[in-house]
């Protein structure tokens, strides 16, 4: 299958897999790229930014195809070393990040300048002066 998705991230089907916590780890994120998706290393599952580094090393001893790490910015008083694991996502030479929580654009520039292509997950749409609700299923 050929789609701008495919295209972009040199895979061979459209399919991105979100960081999840815990459980977005090398063997996942090979797993994924392996069978023709884009595979997700859950940055901040790693306590430390030399752990993601070690992580990204062992998901490219599992896979030759591409792959990307999930960094979520979280609000916090004591936010975690984000400086340190953006330079182990570049010194480990990923091509693609999927940022999600607060507003990225601090680190764009560093990400860019290293040609890492960044995709923003965006959980919630919001509207002035509307309030989506789901019903008993789930459904909007």
């Amino acid at each position: 299958m050929k789609t701008r998705i495919t295209e972009l991230f040199g895979i061979q089907h459209p399919i991105i897999q979100g960081g999840m916590h815990h459980v977005g780890l090398a063997e996942l994120a090979s797993a994924v790229s392996n069978a023709g998706g884009l595979g997700m290393i859950t940055g901040l599952t790693q306590r430390t930014p030399e752990l993601l580094a070690r992580e990204i090393a062992r998901c490219r001893e599992m896979t030759a195809k591409p792959f990307g790490v999930n960094l979520t910015f979280l609000p916090s008083v004591n936010p975690p070393d984000y400086p340190g694991y953006v330079k182990a996502i570049i010194d480990g030479g990923v091509k693609v990040v999927e940022t999600a929580g607060n507003n990225p654009q601090k680190w764009l520039p560093a990400l860019k300048e290293a040609g890492i292509k960044v995709i923003h997950k965006c959980t919630s749409v919001r509207r002035p002066g509307h309030r989506l609700r789901c019903d008993q299923r789930g459904r909007l």
